[in-house]
């Protein structure tokens, strides 16, 4: 009698193949397994989990911290005394990052949802502890170099909390699916149920977190007040370089209502336009001056100021990448700038009908007009023609000597009581948009109190702050705000409330499903196994379903109830759950 060998069957699992390669280098079917994960593999794909939230909270940061990047980069600056554009570098490495783990955690999502045993390649582990400590470490420099930085986070959910939220929601919802099909395919057990609350709880935590959201921009529409004023925070200085004249001129340009500048006072009582404390960074003062580069700008004369040059820096260093954009014309004017005088920019304004907001730098005590510095800037405005109700001052010095710069406007960027603010005889405040609360800025405004808010550069702060009804916002691009007719979105409370119950109420029903159809299906096919498998559908079986323990038992239950139904003995019945296929031949039972 001739016995015939059993015929395996295969059947070409591409996408299976292309998940378990690049996750684990598990390219052939025999490196496959669909026995439970490791515990030190489950310690792997924890990992795995944290960097991915680690990296989207930084992620997330960098966005909407696009704002400050110029604020960033000084303050880098400060610290290191050369300019650099350290974002560009973070930017990239945060996208690459982020980018990587998201796949990784996708193939790995794909694993748990067809029953593959997780083994991440040891290349990938590298890669992810790597970038887990390029994170952390990225953290804590940010921490010690820009720490204030971090009140964006919560400035920003009040523009982003509810898209957010959808967001989670259909992410959470979505991972029922996981969830379900670990629950209902298995044998119960403690974990099983640790697993199910703790999604439950997540689950309902999510359903109700807009109750802790505050939305400024949830409001009726009939409500929003005037669109803000924009002051050109040092001119336009993403078209032009700070502090020039052609900056202010482009800022005008671009819709600016009022002109900001930093005022230093010369050794000669000539008020300049400085932010820096020394001239190293926005003039060629060490081709000029290269012995005098670290001192400070005050201790320089109005001669030797006039002398330097202040645009090409801007054409070199590119501080916001918007040169390759210039036209030649603009090179050239560019290139030919100089410092700026604070008569020059008040003059400029007074021709536009614009507003000025100086901040005034006292000088040290050792510098020859360190007891009049107020009378220069004083000089300067009755030089320019602008009347004193149009310039607010913000003098950085104490207090005892803000009494003595009379006629001007007086702010402060210190905030203040209402009760405060007029016993200094203070009109106006200038606040970090960290600072500023919805709740605050009416209190303000309901007192008759000027409001303006700094620095302002992203269209989304600028809404939110639009909804919060400040009146004038500083900014260093005047070019990008000019685009923003209206706020970027505006619901009513009641559209609010809709759209918030009835994303629940969908996630709940899809939640509700997804385990129904899980059980259902997981019942359906048990039964229709019991009664109606035969040899034949054990080999389609196995081909598509994760082989367990109950479902090995199950397949030589039937191939028993088969022989005793009528097979011959000489009928040969093979079984190889482990490889997930079923033959028979001729010959007996092997």
């Amino acid at each position: 009698m001739v016995k015939h060998q059993p015929l395996q069957v295969y059947e070409k699992q591409i996408f299976l193949s292309f998940i378990t390669g690049i996750y684990g280098c598990r390219w052939k079917r025999y490196q496959r397994s669909q026995d439970d994960t490791s515990k030190w593999e489950c310690f792997w794909f924890s990992i795995l989990c944290c960097s991915f939230f680690l990296l989207l909270f930084w992620t997330y940061f960098w966005f909407v911290a696009q704002n400050d990047f110029n604020d960033f980069n000084w303050s880098v600056y400060n610290r290191t005394g050369e300019w650099t554009d350290e974002t560009i570098p973070i930017v990239v490495s945060t996208s690459v990052g982020i980018s990587y783990i998201t796949f990784l955690v996708i193939l790995a999502l794909f694993h748990i949802s067809l029953g593959q045993q997780l083994n991440l390649f040891w290349v990938h582990k590298i890669g992810v502890l790597a970038t887990l400590a390029t994170t952390i470490s990225g953290v804590v420099s940010v921490d010690d170099i820009w720490g204030d930085e971090w009140e964006i986070l919560f400035i920003s959910l009040q523009a982003t909390a509810p898209f957010l939220h959808i967001g989670a929601l259909v992410t959470v919802t979505a991972v029922g699916w996981l969830v379900a099909g670990y629950v209902v395919r298995r044998e119960r057990s403690n974990f099983q149920m640790i697993v199910l609350t703790v999604y439950f709880v997540i689950l309902v935590a999510l359903y109700l977190a807009p109750l802790l959201f505050t939305c400024p921009c949830v409001m009726d529409r009939h409500s929003l007040k005037a669109r803000p004023e924009i002051i050109g925070r040092r001119g336009s200085p993403m078209l032009a370089p700070e502090n020039t004249v052609l900056s202010f001129n482009r800022a005008l340009q671009q819709g600016a209502t009022s002109l900001q500048a930093d005022v230093t006072i010369s050794m000669d009582g000539v008020p300049f336009l400085m932010r820096d404390r020394t001239l190293r960074r926005t003039t060629n003062v060490r081709k000029v001056f290269p012995s005098r580069q670290y001192e400070e700008a005050s201790f320089f004369n109005w001669t030797e100021i006039r002398t330097l040059n202040a645009g090409k820096w801007f054409l070199e260093s590119d501080p916001f990448w918007t040169a390759a954009s210039l036209t030649s014309k603009d090179r050239v004017r560019i290139e030919n700038q100089t410092v700026c005088s604070l008569v020059d920019m008040l003059r400029l304004a007074a021709r536009a009908n614009a507003s000025a907001l100086l901040n005034i730098r006292k000088p040290p005590a050792q510098h020859p007009r360190a007891r009049s510095w107020f009378m220069d800037s004083l000089w300067a405005v009755q030089k320019a023609a602008i009347p004193t109700k149009r310039v607010r001052t913000v003098t950085w010095s104490p207090d005892s000597d803000r009494g003595r710069v009379r006629g001007f406007q007086q702010t402060t960027q210190e905030k203040l009581s209402v009760q405060e603010m007029r016993q200094r005889g203070i009109t106006s405040l200038t606040l970090h948009y960290s600072k500023a609360n919805h709740k605050d800025i009416q209190e303000y405004l309901a007192n008759n109190m000027s409001v303006t808010v700094y620095p302002v550069n992203e269209a989304w702060l600028y809404s939110t702050l639009w909804c919060s009804g400040v009146p004038s916002v500083s900014s260093d691009a005047p070019q990008v705000l000019r685009k923003v007719p209206y706020p970027i979105w505006l619901m009513s409370q009641t559209a609010y409330y809709f759209i918030w119950i009835a994303s629940d109420l969908l996630s709940l029903a899809v939640v509700l499903m997804i385990f129904s159809f899980q059980n259902y299906h997981m019942i359906r096919w048990k039964i229709s196994g019991i009664q109606t498998c035969n040899p034949e559908q054990i080999v389609l079986n196995a081909v598509g379903r994760p082989p367990t323990r109950e479902l090995n038992i199950m397949k030589e239950k039937l191939i028993f109830s088969e022989l005793s139904n009528g097979h011959s003995s000489s009928e040969e019945i093979c079984l190889y759950p482990d490889n997930g296929y079923a033959t028979y031949s001729q010959g007996g039972l092997l």
